[in-house]
């Protein structure tokens, strides 16, 4: 089993060892669940939703029943963030009961609140900033298509968001180049771009979709339009004119190469039907692994606190 994992609120909280850990045992117990080890038998899990999710809850809650565990899933509306109650002594009482506080967020500064006051892991399934749990899975993913991740030249095509932010730190973690293409004003953000370089990676933005998917051995994309920017579905429709992941964008990739997606998908925007539906996607593959990855990243985050 990998080595205790105190936090994941973005996933450079990994070195290359956890990281490499979390995927290796990962790999393993879906290959063989009966070696899955019952790392939160009698023991509570929260899973604290702002944001719904129908991938984040499943992933999260069949990790936590599968490592014997009971998963308690709270919304915002009945603990009052900020409203009833503050963001830190809703964390302190779930900390009294609960072996790790999940939450799925708006903004990633109420991860930094909870994470700052309770002693207990804390795991984000999401923020404004950050996917780190998404990311496991494509990294997870990757490793089962190629065998190694290092070397390996991902293409992430869309807007420079959370999910391709905590793929850049995964990228670099593991050894694997990355491009992103996004149209003016979509770019990933020159910070990110510095964090992820000064963790080793290798980081190329584009402007162009057929520069970052030539010779790539994974094509990714994401929804032109994220949960919470629905004004901004128009003006992002005519920005991404043109940047849908189709037949002939995927020729330029390397003949191997396979599409992800981090869903929901919305046919013919971001991606073509024939892709996504097609023999070089994997995207329900990657869908499954976030419960693998996640089962992972929980086991390593309690081992030895029995």
């Amino acid at each position: 089993m990998s080595a205790p994992v105190p936090r994941l609120l973005e996933i450079d909280d990994l070195d290359p060892a956890s990281l490499r850990g979390i995927l290796d045992d990962g790999i393993a117990w879906k290959a063989d669940p009966a070696s899955v080890p019952a790392a939160l038998a009698g023991r509570g899990v929260v899973a604290l939703f702002q944001k719904p999710s129908a991938r984040t809850r499943l992933s999260i809650e069949m990790a936590i029943v599968t490592l014997g565990g009971h998963p308690i899933y709270v919304r915002d509306e009945e603990v009052g963030l900020d409203s009833r109650e503050s963001v830190e002594d809703v964390a302190r009482t779930m900390a009294a009961m609960c072996a790790v506080i999940a939450a799925r967020v708006f903004e990633h500064h109420t991860l930094e609140r909870i994470a700052a006051v309770v002693d207990v892991p804390v795991v984000n399934l999401l923020s404004d900033a950050a996917h780190p749990c998404q990311a496991l899975a494509d990294l997870l993913t990757v490793r089962e298509q190629f065998g190694e991740i290092e070397g390996r030249r991902i293409a992430f095509v869309g807007d420079g968001n959370n999910v391709a932010a905590s793929l850049a730190y995964g990228a670099a973690l593991s050894g694997a180049e990355l491009a992103i293409a996004s149209p003016e004003g979509y770019q990933l953000d020159a910070a990110t771009v510095d964090r992820a370089q000064n963790l080793g990676g290798n980081i190329e933005l584009v402007s162009d979709p057929y520069d970052a998917v030539r010779g790539a051995d994974v094509v990714y994309t994401d929804v032109w339009t994220s949960m919470g920017q629905e004004g901004e579905r128009e003006l992002r429709r005519r920005a991404f004119a043109g940047w849908t992941i189709d037949d002939d964008l995927m020729k330029s990739a390397n003949d191997d190469a396979v599409f992800m997606h981090c869903l929901p998908a919305h046919r013919g925007e971001e991606v073509a039907a024939e892709v996504i539906d097609g023999p070089r996607s994997v995207v329900w593959q990657q869908a499954a692994n976030r419960m693998h990855s996640a089962r992972a990243l929980l086991a390593a985050m309690t081992a030895g606190a029995h």
